[in-house]
């Protein structure tokens, strides 16, 4: 029996990653650094892993920005756009994969980033690869030959990690017509036979292909590409031991499929479909290993023990010792690093902590189940199997968890909680009452976090600040925002966060049933990490939570302030979210707790409120004869959120990175008086769907891309507006950039705004002529 790791988290046990990319995308630090940290980063992992037992330790999982980035490099699939970034004098093949990443706006040139969309349920984001009719393909970056080589170098002999072929072309998006993507698959197969027979020239014994897409639905094509590729890969390579990796869900009408194609070791999530065992134990072929993704990859509890060794056992029974491997259920990328690292009982409590694993945590257990069932047992290891089975006992019975007037309150709700007083026609009279302009301009909510906004923040933490000199602090910063904002002439004012930490933590620090680490982080893309809250118990909100800065915003100025709020199914999407009841029932108790804060923002004067909810599409889950239950209570969650206000409020949602076509009438039943959406990088794509479906409340559509550093010119956002007209009537459109800003310098987010406010201009002045035209004639 074999333990096997699927992929480590890349970001450093102290977040090096991050710092050492933004430090050289600043020019502060030069090439040489950021690959030495890598490499450090690389050497860390391997070691760890294998000083805790894993048998077989992933390379080619670490990543500078993104993984799927990574292979569209490593495969030669570059847009033609960047030919110019490649031939700059001075570039390094980095400074090509950043540009890619972020887009490329210096010496003369201006390059927008490609398209960035979620990872398959996760908050993990990816950048989408971009595909043309009769692409070629060919071996560009020699990453994973180089880093496999690197650790035999160190003595450990990996498993070097590609995405499967048909998931890659499935990852990405057909940048012109008259093709399917999937058609590639015969180009794009000698660039990964060229690989193996480099890495088989270097002795590697296992390769990891990732196909997660074998979870999904898949239609007669993509099935067939299946059964081609890895038949051409078993023909090329006969003696290389392929483990092929399927998570996030289980293999459903897939597993004909699966179990058929000629590899030596497939990989299935227990956690996420743990119903999928004796089906698959029973479609398997005689020969092939099956791999146990037992431990948890995508939440932070830790395994129950006695319930994995009865899984263990009954794969054991049927398949036989040496066919059984151990592993966790997907990659750990989505994972906190070290449990060690969280010190501080007043962040962590020392019993919500017994209860939890991060990365390292998890490859210990993955470790310890091999030696509980191989009987190799020391006294250590028994130990741990009795700290264990305390740990899962205590957790049961906890009084920290249950609340039970939350309860009560949720199992009293009734239809009519979910829903506005009157629909959106009526509202909509009774909202122009705001005497908004066409092409109304506001931001999604949040103005950049300096170095300084978050110095005086721990500062505040560590107890050098008082609460008033903070207040103080975030006081001046709001004037200057709300001043700034009124100077640029924006329609519909934010008052900036400059209070709050993450959209989600920021909250969730003020709510019962939430814990806090203090370096949980993981990442959400390139150099951007999250600290995820950890909901343990029943959510209650004790008291008010924006109303004092918002109100305070509000008093500054005589345009409106909107009130920012994350939405109940964002929230729960982006924690870690307790594993002891279903998740409709916490996302209710969070809608509760949301809809009190509404009624309060609405009682302080505040006219307009926004519920953020860019992960309601990320949550649905991957199988779509499954998606409508999800929608029904997410959708239900966001109503009951919203619904406690009059007519006159204005009701705005925020969503991003996002394919609504297939949901589109759910987004509608959302009934947000606006919403806006994240567009500028498909160049409005994205709007096709609101403009089939009809969409009837207001949008509007991202018009410059917050992802990249790059600052968009008035024309091009014209261009895009000009584009959202042609399929949406103009007295619904708002202007807005795609997410918010919190991740930008005041110098580009300035530049953006004031070239984004006269866009709005420009199309007012076209509506006007148009108008006048119309009244002539």
């Amino acid at each position: 029996m074999l333990t096997q790791n699927l992929g480590y988290p890349r970001i450093g046990s102290q977040r090096e990653l991050k710092k050492i990319c933004e430090n050289y995308w600043a020019d502060k630090t030069g090439y040489k650094n950021v690959l030495q940290v890598g490499k450090n980063i690389r050497h860390e992992n391997w070691k760890l892993q294998k000083e805790a037992g894993i048998d077989v330790i992933p390379s080619n999982d670490f990543s500078f920005y993104d993984h799927v980035l990574d292979h569209s490099l490593t495969f030669g699939a570059i847009p033609k756009r960047y030919n110019e970034v490649i031939l700059k004098k001075g570039n390094e093949e980095l400074d090509l994969y950043f540009a890619m990443a972020r887009g490329y706006q210096k010496e003369g040139l201006d390059v927008m980033a490609m398209e960035m969309t979620k990872w398959f349920d996760t908050n993990y984001h990816y950048i989408v690869p971009e595909f043309y009719k009769n692409q070629p393909f060919k071996l560009f970056s020699t990453k994973i030959i180089d880093e496999f080589y690197e650790a035999k170098q160190l003595g450990i002999n990996t498993k070097p990690v590609l995405i499967g072929p048909v998931s890659y072309l499935l990852l990405g998006k057909e940048k012109e017509a008259g093709f399917e993507k999937i058609d590639l698959i015969k180009n794009l197969l000698p660039v990964y036979i060229e690989i193996l027979s480099r890495l088989d020239a270097l002795d590697v014994e296992y390769i990891q292909f990732d196909e997660p897409f074998l979870t999904l639905d898949l239609n007669e094509k993509d099935k067939k590409a299946y059964e081609y590729a890895y038949k051409e890969i078993r023909k090329a390579f006969p003696r290389l031991k392929v483990v092929l990796t399927t998570y996030f869900e289980g293999l459903g009408n897939n597993l004909a499929l699966t179990t058929s194609l000629p590899v030596n070791v497939l990989h299935i999530d227990l956690v996420r479909a743990e119903d999928q065992l004796d089906d698959v134990l029973a479609s398997l072929k005689e020969d092939t290993i099956l791999s146990l993704g037992l431990v948890d990859g995508r939440n932070i509890w830790k395994n129950d023990f006695e319930k994995s060794l009865s899984i263990i056992n009954r794969a054991i029974e049927k398949r036989g010792q040496g066919k059984v491997w151990i592993a966790p259920s997907c990659s750990l990328i989505h994972s906190p690093v070290d449990l060690d690292n969280e010190t501080n009982e007043q962040n962590l409590s020392a019993e919500i902590k017994q209860w939890l694993a991060y990365a390292k945590q998890k490859i210990t257990e993955v470790a310890t189940l091999k030696k509980l069932i191989t009987n190799e047992s020391p006294a250590s290891t028994l130990q741990k199997f009795e700290e264990n089975k305390i740990a899962i006992a205590n957790r049961k019975i906890s009084k920290i968890i249950h609340n039970h007037a939350v309860k009560q309150r949720v199992s009293a709700l009734k239809e009519q909680d979910a829903e506005r007083l009157s629909p959106f026609s009526s509202r909509k009279i009774k909202q122009q009452e705001l005497n908004l302009p066409v092409y109304a301009t506001t931001t999604i909510g949040s103005f950049p976090q300096t170095a300084k906004v978050r110095s005086w923040r721990a500062k505040l933490k560590n107890g050098t600040l008082t609460v008033e000199e903070y207040d103080d602090f975030i006081a001046k910063e709001t004037e200057k925002a709300v001043k700034w904002q009124e100077e640029i002439d924006l329609d519909v004012l934010v008052h900036g966060e400059f209070e709050r930490n993450d959209m989600v933590e920021y909250f969730g620090e003020q709510l019962d049933g939430f814990a806090f680490s203090k370096n949980g982080w993981v990442q959400s893309y390139g150099s951007r990490c999250v600290k995820p809250p950890i909901i343990f118990g029943d959510v209650t909100r004790p008291k008010p939570m924006t109303v004092k800065w918002t109100a305070y915003a509000q008093s500054l100025t005589s345009k409106y302030m909107k009130g920012m709020l994350t939405g109940p199914v964002t929230i729960l999407q982006w924690s870690f979210v307790r594993n002891d009841q279903p998740r409709s029932e916490t996302c209710t108790q969070i809608a509760l707790a949301i809809r009190d804060e509404v009624c309060d923002l609405e009682n302080a004067g505040i006219k307009i409120i926004q519920i953020d909810e860019p992960a309601i599409r990320e949550g649905l889950p991957l199988r779509k004869a499954e998606w409508q239950d999800y929608l029904n209570w997410a959708v239900k969650a966001f109503k009951i959120s919203a619904s406690g206000v009059k007519d006159d409020t204005q009701i705005h949602t925020h969503m991003c990175y996002s394919e609504f076509n297939d949901i589109i009438q759910n987004i509608a039943d959302m009934d947000a008086d606006v919403i806006t959406i994240e567009t500028s990088r498909s160049q409005m794509e994205l709007l096709d769907a609101f403009a089939d479906f009809k969409y009837p409340n207001e949008i509007g559509p991202g018009v410059y891309d917050i992802h990249s550093p790059r600052v968009p010119k008035r024309e091009e956002m014209v261009q895009l507006l000009k584009k959202a007209k042609a399929v949406i009537p103009s007295a619904q459109l708002w202007v807005n950039p795609d997410c918010g800003l919190k991740t930008r310098g005041w110098d580009e987010t300035k530049k953006a705004l004031i070239e984004m406010v006269e866009a709005a201009k420009e199309m007012r002045k076209t509506e006007e002529v148009l108008s006048a035209d119309l009244q002539v004639n």
